[in-house]
């Protein structure tokens, strides 16, 4: 244990399973052995060691709760939470179940609940600032910003150095259009615990913005997700035109379709990198380049299909327009993934008596979404065959419209200057902002927004009936909404 403290994890470990082989019914062995196995990592072998502990000391309450956190860790949200109530059945004072607990329902999407459970956790530990934070977050998911920015501004003042709270205020500030502070606060996010072991570290300095890049050869790099990536990749261009020789290395699914920007040379992450002067994360470029809500660079589009693509898939598409695509959800693996992806069968109406040829962009279907896919014979699936975003990209050149949830595809569509309808959450993502249905990132892009917490059903509905209106020829001496400008 003295190992562990210190983060020495494989003598640690080495010491635990010698201690176990001598005496292999200790239960503090079994469950300190877990507690090392959960630090590196190593999530399902620290479940089987919380879980031989648990045989050899029945409810016990902090062996529980370590097999909760593990759980949660997984991503076996059910599981963690079953764990946590199994804790506060036997110590109802346990703070850390009542936070985690809270987590757990955040993961499940029930953020009044979450709330409730850190309540009792403030209670416990008044003015906690990582209880705050959470709690804050929560607040977020149910878009009161003002208030979750109190929660954060509150647990700084007791912890100023707290990254998390920074890190969750820049987004709430971004949310809110506050940019300028929005941005700087966001480099915070380099000390959080999600971001501080993929810091780059290189020899070049650090640009953000405090020094001319003219003659200068700078490295941008993707550090989030696809959509981010494409988001940000807008700015290549614009300090190439500063006379900066500009690098981006990017993840490996995006370098064919980025490889297309001109001027730029496009690396995939893990290939060797040329010589460079400078380098900047791509979301430090708003920071970098003094971006305010009124000067988003947004000339569209700044993406293109390769031609070759483009004339493979028009050979492979039905004849016939105007065409759609669909994408209804994103990677199950992320965090916030139940409020922001749909379930295929709540989209089912939209595909009954459809006024375009719809077409599934969904390269990864979960399991019960191909089996409702089977049954609507008017949504062709076309994931399949996409082998990475220059292939999606060209899809999507030849489609008029394209309807997503808020994942890659939407931003794919939005920088290729398609006419894209984004179904988002009540509490969308920062870069969406708040009460409006346009992005000032992406003129062609319509924000379909859930007027109440969890209500698809008012955002489906509007989203077909926007298809049907973008697809009605107009009517003499009436004004009809703009149209798409179908082939």
């Amino acid at each position: 244990m003295l190992n562990f403290q210190r983060h020495r994890m494989v003598e640690a470990l080495h010491f635990l399973s010698e201690a176990l082989r001598i005496n292999s019914s200790s239960a503090d062995a079994m469950s300190n052995l877990g507690l090392a196995l959960h630090t590196t990592g190593r999530y399902d072998e620290a479940i089987a060691s919380f879980r031989n502990a648990l045989h050899l000391a029945p409810d016990h309450p902090e062996i529980l709760y370590n097999l909760g956190n593990a759980c949660l860790a997984l991503g076996h949200v059910a599981e963690a939470l079953s764990n946590f109530d199994d804790v506060l059945t036997r110590k109802p004072g346990h703070v850390g179940a009542l936070v985690n607990r809270g987590n757990a329902l955040l993961r499940q999407n029930q953020p009044v609940e979450a709330m409730a459970s850190y309540d009792k956790a403030l209670a416990a530990m008044p003015g906690h600032p990582q209880i705050l934070t959470n709690r804050g977050h929560a607040l977020r998911r149910l878009d009161r910003p003002v208030e979750a920015l109190a929660h954060f501004e509150a647990a700084l003042a007791t912890a100023p150095e707290f990254a998390e709270a920074h890190f969750e205020a820049a987004m709430t500030r971004l949310t809110m259009g506050d940019f300028e502070a929005g941005w700087k606060e966001y480099e915070w996010r380099w000390k959080t615990g999600a971001f501080v072991r993929h810091r780059r570290q290189f020899q070049a300095p650090l640009w953000l913005g405090d020094q001319p890049i003219s003659g200068k050869t700078i490295l941008l790099h993707a550090e989030q997700g696809f959509g981010d990536t494409i988001q940000f990749i807008r700015y290549a261009s614009l300090l190439a035109g500063r006379d900066a020789k500009v690098i981006c290395e990017v993840q490996p699914e995006l370098q064919p379709l980025l490889s297309q920007l001109e001027g730029i040379t496009v690396v995939a992450s893990g290939a060797p990198l040329p010589a460079f002067d400078l380098h900047c994360p791509l979301l430090s470029l708003p920071l970098a380049s003094g971006t305010r809500l009124e000067t988003i660079p947004a000339a569209i589009p700044y993406l293109a299909a390769p031609a070759e693509r483009v004339a493979y898939w028009r050979d492979r598409l039905p004849a016939g327009s105007p065409r759609a695509g669909f994408v209804w959800s994103g990677q199950p693996s992320h965090k916030n993934d139940s409020n922001r992806s749909i379930a295929l069968a709540r989209l089912a109406a939209l595909f009954e008596n459809p006024p375009v040829q719809c077409f599934s962009l969904q390269s990864d279907l979960r399991s019960a979404d191909g089996e409702v896919l089977r049954g609507l014979p008017n949504l062709v699936h076309l994931g399949d065959g996409l082998r990475d975003f220059a292939d999606t990209a060209a899809v999507i050149s030849l489609f008029d419209v394209v309807v997503s949830v808020d994942t890659a595809v939407a931003h794919l569509a939005a920088a290729l200057g398609k006419p894209v309808l984004i179904l988002l959450p009540y509490a969308a993502d920062f870069r969406w902002m708040r009460n409006r249905g346009d992005s000032p990132w992406y003129p062609t892009a319509e924000l379909f927004r859930q007027p109440a917490f969890g209500d698809w059903e008012s955002v489906i509905t509007r989203v077909g009936e926007r298809l049907r209106q973008l697809t009605s020829p107009p009517s003499p001496g009436v004004a009809n909404l703009p149209a798409l400008g179908f082939r």
